[in-house]
């Protein structure tokens, strides 16, 4: 626990150096800490600073993602309709697909193009861990597995950059501007990012929609597993799989749930709104730290080219659906 600190600690006066900046120049905290980070970059794989940074990424990012619940009904997520979750369906399926297609053209295999295909469609990083826990395991493909979890990250934090500018390039109001952040952004943390750096109204909504895109992983992982034991029929390896609904996901659920009862009192809203943002800077401000561009390089072309034509794809078809529903 004590060897957190330093890393955390960094994560935190990166936090609240880009919260000063932003106060001093009116601009986005989130954007401010992501920059920061980035120059920090050099600390990421030190011994002392590591364990606390990837504590900031990970569980400090959950504890902030879970206490958005606070700000989100059931009313709100049923008037999502039928066309929200038709179009978040469609999408997530066929960027899977998608990636299986262009996996097999570039001459890689089935299982790249699901992995790759479910990380960009579902939710990034966690989804690929969650699908190469159901895939043929091998060193080929744990060596794949990695390539994805750095190359859907990094994809995911220029998204967050880029996409709040088509956002605002074709004019969409809040509810729709939600819905392609949400619907495309490949993880957790780029959503909520993306969608607080335009307002509020939009983080709500990007939130909600990537809540539903990632209860679609669970339908996902366990057809994969499904197929992968069906063209097996060696069994034999006990495999411990990742919860299929991680507990920081529940813990937003639960928050959901008693928002909506009306359990959760008006006076408490303020503070746990200042929380989860506080929590969600200095989560960004890890990520920054932890972004590597030149690990891509490494990766090799093949492997980036089948991530950005699924993430191109996934954008592409959100934002053309969304722009067929703006008035």
């Amino acid at each position: 626990m004590a060897l957190r600190w330093p890393g955390a600690a960094l994560c935190v006066v990166i936090a609240l150096a880009a919260s000063f900046a932003a106060g001093l120049h009116d601009g986005p905290q989130l954007l401010y800490a992501l920059f920061f980070g980035v120059c920090f970059h050099f600390l990421a794989a030190e011994a002392q600073t590591r364990p606390g940074i990837e504590f900031c990424g990970r569980t400090v990012l959950r504890i902030g993602v879970a206490l958005l619940g606070a700000r989100i009904t059931v009313a709100q997520i049923a008037a999502l309709g039928w066309s929200t979750a038709a179009i978040v369906v469609a999408a997530v399926l066929s960027t899977i697909a998608i990636g299986v297609a262009v996996a097999r053209w570039l001459k890689l295999t089935t299982a790249h193009g699901v992995l790759s295909g479910g990380a960009t469609a579902i939710c990034g990083a966690s989804a690929a861990l969650a699908l190469s826990a159901v895939l043929p395991r091998s060193r080929e493909q744990d060596r794949f597995t990695l390539v994805v979890v750095v190359s859907v990250t990094t994809l995911s934090t220029l998204a967050m950059l880029l996409y709040p500018l088509i956002a605002r390039a074709f004019a969409l109001p809040p509810p729709l501007a939600g819905l392609f952040l949400g619907g495309t952004i490949h993880d957790v943390a780029q959503v909520v990012g993306a969608g607080y750096l335009m307002n509020p109204a939009t983080g709500d909504q990007a939130t909600i929609v990537k809540l539903l895109r990632i209860s679609l992983l669970a339908f996902v992982v366990m057809a994969v597993s499904l197929s992968s034991l069906a063209r097996r029929a060696d069994n034999s390896g006990a495999t411990s799989r990742p919860p299929l609904l991680p507990g920081f996901l529940q813990f937003f659920v639960l928050l959901v749930a008693l928002n909506s009862l009306g359990w959760i009192p008006p006076a408490w809203h303020g503070a746990i709104n200042e929380a989860s943002r506080g929590c969600l800077i200095v989560a960004i401000a890890a990520l920054g730290v932890k972004t590597s561009f030149s690990t891509l390089i490494e990766a090799g072309w093949r492997s980036f080219a089948l991530l950005l034509i699924e993430t191109l794809w996934l954008a592409a078809i959100v934002l053309a659906a969304v722009l067929v529903m703006r008035p």
